[in-house]
């Protein structure tokens, strides 16, 4: 059974309860829990004698405009997943449990959160950085496990751990895939039949340009320009952005070297807003 840990001092009290010398994960989640999350869990368990996982939908990650109030939360459904993955426990903390009412205190990274999803979302990467520290300051975990699908949010945690000397090692699970390519999300379920078939085309952008770089096409702007026209033939697709940056840095990028690269996209199927992103090279 799933420990389901409602406070801080439960929370505490769990962790401070586990045998000496245990490898503890930790796999951050807002919820709303699907085969990619599960796949962190298992990949957890390949690291870890004890696995803690945590549900809360952040509001210091959501803009004013954005979807926090209809974010799903199927919190029985979520707990019956974590149960069948065998995770030891789920911190499940209401709002202020987590941030009391004056909370003045944030984390702020300043550089590979800039572009991007960093541009386009005031304030994001500010609530998620703020969040997974408490939450490693909470659990004390030696690892945690975060997806791919989210490249740049992966790349904060890791600087804002660089840079702050935190003892945990961060883990980085592949993108899980439909059959049909589309990248597992939560936001999935808010697409309608027309924008599902659509959704597909977002991957297959990426996999055209990763061919047309096998093919020897070194020139950024010309192989973000093969995603991007590939976009174009839908129309129920807004692409936000569709970029050619460094893996690393995420710094823009010229030309593309041996070493390869990370395409990275963001687009709207109508009020859905989906990201993906492909990484290549040696």
């Amino acid at each position: 059974m799933t420990k389901i840990l409602r406070t801080i001092s439960e929370l505490r009290a769990w962790r401070n309860g586990l045998p000496a010398g245990t490898r503890l994960g930790l796999v951050p989640t807002m919820g709303a829990l699907h085969a990619g999350h599960i796949s962190l869990m298992e990949l957890a368990r390949t690291h870890c004698d004890a696995v803690i996982a945590s549900i809360f939908v952040n509001p210091l990650q959501f803009g004013p405009q954005e979807d926090l109030a209809r974010y799903p939360r199927p919190i029985e459904k979520d707990i019956a997943m974590l149960e069948a993955a065998g995770v030891d426990a789920l911190f499940l903390p209401e709002h202020t449990e987590v941030y009391p009412a004056d909370n003045s205190t944030y984390v702020v990274e300043e550089a590979v959160s800039l572009p991007l999803c960093g541009a386009l979302r005031p304030g994001h990467f500010r609530g998620v950085a703020t969040v997974v520290l408490k939450l490693f300051n909470l659990t004390q975990p030696h690892f945690a496990f975060f997806g791919q699908k989210d490249a740049q949010q992966c790349a904060v945690i890791e600087r804002m751990v660089r840079d702050l000397n935190v003892p945990v090692e961060i883990v980085r699970g592949a993108i899980v895939r439909e059959a049909d390519g589309l990248a597992m999300s939560s936001r999935n379920v808010y697409l309608e039949p027309a924008q599902r078939a659509a959704a597909p085309l977002l991957y297959q952008s990426l996999l055209a340009t990763s061919e047309a770089y096998k093919a020897g096409e070194r020139d950024a702007s010309k192989l973000e320009a093969i995603g991007r026209a590939l976009l174009a033939r839908e129309p129920g697709i807004e692409v936000q952005y569709w970029e050619v940056r460094d893996r690393r840095s995420l710094a823009l990028l010229e030309t593309v070297g041996d070493d390869g690269c990370l395409l990275a996209l963001a687009a709207f199927l109508g009020k859905t807003r989906l990201i993906d992103n492909l990484t290549f090279g040696a």
